[in-house]
């Protein structure tokens, strides 16, 4: 069986398994007819692929930083400009997709993605060097700036094909779809600089080799990008009725509000005086800031003290994506099944497992049980930005106003992710330092993370009886 496929079996056979409890869960009646549902997941199953084929296009620096050896201080440099650039691009991009509609803003950010990522990969043909450091910046602000669009214009899109009782289910799908972008983001990127090498001219530096092939880590995701604005084009429709169907009352915050759209200013008013939503605003802060602190420094960590050789590095995007299946697949059944519709209660045990995994990662620097603890983690975190950012935001904001609270939500995702970039370039030990191979200097890595986590813990607790109400947000 090719390598490729040996690693994706897993994943595949994971999928058909929740897919099938999925089927044989209660399911909740609201009357959809069968060619309603079905045209929903023509609708949503295109608009969801190309958000995962953006998380490819936007973690693949990962890849290219361990493969060019760059320093993890050019990479937090990058990598955190990027984030800032994606957090406060909500305060324009929020607007305009309740303005456009989620189906233009989502042709933005794949169109718009998949030009920064080929001209990254223009960038990386003759090599890395300390010097491409603020050019990459810019290319990569510019990718996180139109990534910023996919998020928002995922959930304003399916704000309208969902009711509230029925998208706990839709956040599983959600995390499902953020695992499979992870996927891509981590093992395809790393089988594509293997698979898709030139070699290297006769008596170049053995760097050369290394690096020939490093530019379609950003090609490869910029042709898928492109792929997908055609099948969003085609098949993608802001609500039921652009489709042919009936609109219906979604039961959110913004049921029976017959005002429309409300002005920024109108939203941004409600939303400082809504606790619900300011509470989650900062748990995703949090979950933002844990998310990457695992995601993104686990392999430097396992590359740095000898471990990119173990079961968990060498399919860390197979494991990824298979935890946060299991994590927004959980997630979603117990709020709409266990806990009513609820979001809050959902958050607050996952954070508890992120309290738990935080404080295991003290007893495991060097340890092979460090990386299936991480991946617990991830579990975890993507279960909670399922919930919170891809169904709360839903909930809370209503289907005419969503873009600007979810924006706003995921804006705080990745000034955490931001954070979190500049907190531990400069307390984690360099790449390459002898310090580095020591598995007991990364224990600020744990340091760093534990107290953010119970703050996480703590917040979701304050919100575990909120819901929206009709017509003006939640309590």
């Amino acid at each position: 069986m090719p390598d490729w496929l040996n690693k994706l079996l897993p994943i595949l056979v994971l999928l058909t398994v929740v897919i099938v409890v999925l089927r044989r869960l209660p399911k909740v009646e609201l009357g959809h007819s069968d060619a309603f549902r079905s045209r929903r997941v023509a609708n949503w199953l295109p608009v969801g692929i190309a958000y995962a084929f953006l998380y490819m296009g936007r973690y693949n620096l990962t890849a290219y930083k361990n493969a060019v050896g760059m320093t993890n201080d050019a990479y937090g440099s990058i990598d955190g400009i990027g984030a800032i650039v994606y957090g406060l691009s909500f305060i324009l991009n929020g607007p305009l997709t309740d303005r456009f509609g989620g189906r233009v803003t989502m042709l933005a950010a794949v169109i718009g993605a998949g030009l920064a990522n080929g001209a990254m990969g223009f960038l990386a043909q003759d090599g890395w060097s300390p010097e491409k450091v603020g050019t990459f910046s810019l290319l990569y602000g510019v990718n996180m700036y139109f990534q910023s669009f996919g998020a928002v214009s995922i959930v304003k899109v399916n704000a309208a094909w969902f009711h509230l009782r029925e998208r706990g289910t839709f956040g599983g799908i959600f995390g499902i779809l953020i695992s499979l972008g992870l996927y891509f983001s981590y093992d395809w990127t790393r089988w594509i600089a293997e698979m898709w090498g030139v070699e290297a001219p006769k008596g170049a530096a053995p760097i050369a080799a290394a690096v020939a092939a490093d530019y379609w880590v950003f090609w490869v995701p910029a042709l898928l990008l492109f792929l997908m604005a055609v099948l969003v084009f085609m098949l993608v429709r802001d609500t039921p009725g652009h489709a042919g169907h009936d609109d219906f009352d979604t039961g959110d915050a913004g049921s029976g509000d017959t005002g429309g759209r409300k002005s920024l200013g109108t939203l941004v008013k409600l939303m400082l005086t809504n606790k619900a939503i300011l509470t989650i605003t900062a748990i995703e802060f949090c979950s933002g800031y844990l998310r990457n602190a695992v995601m993104k420094w686990y392999q430097v960590y396992a590359k740095a003290v000898g471990e990119s050789g173990g079961f968990v590095a060498m399919n860390w995007g197979m494991l990824l994506c298979c935890a946060g299946i299991l994590g927004g697949v959980f997630a979603g059944s117990i709020s709409d099944h266990v806990f009513n519709s609820r979001r809050g209660p959902v958050a607050a045990i996952l954070y508890g497992g992120m309290v738990l995994g935080s404080g295991g990662l003290f007893f495991l620097m060097g340890s092979p049980a460090l990386g299936w603890m991480v991946i617990f983690m991830s579990l975890c975190i993507i279960g909670v930005h399922g919930m919170l950012s891809g169904t709360a935001s839903m909930d809370f904001g209503g289907k005419a106003n969503v873009g600007i609270v979810v924006g706003i939500i995921d804006g705080f995702v990745y000034l955490g992710s931001a954070t979190q970039s500049i907190v531990l370039k400069k307390i984690l030990p360099e790449s390459g330092s002898a310090a580095a191979a020591d598995p007991a200097s990364w224990i600020t890595w744990a340091y760093a993370m534990l107290p953010v986590g119970v703050i996480g813990l703590l917040l979701s607790l304050r919100v575990w009886n909120a819901r929206a109400q009709r017509g003006g947000g939640g309590h």
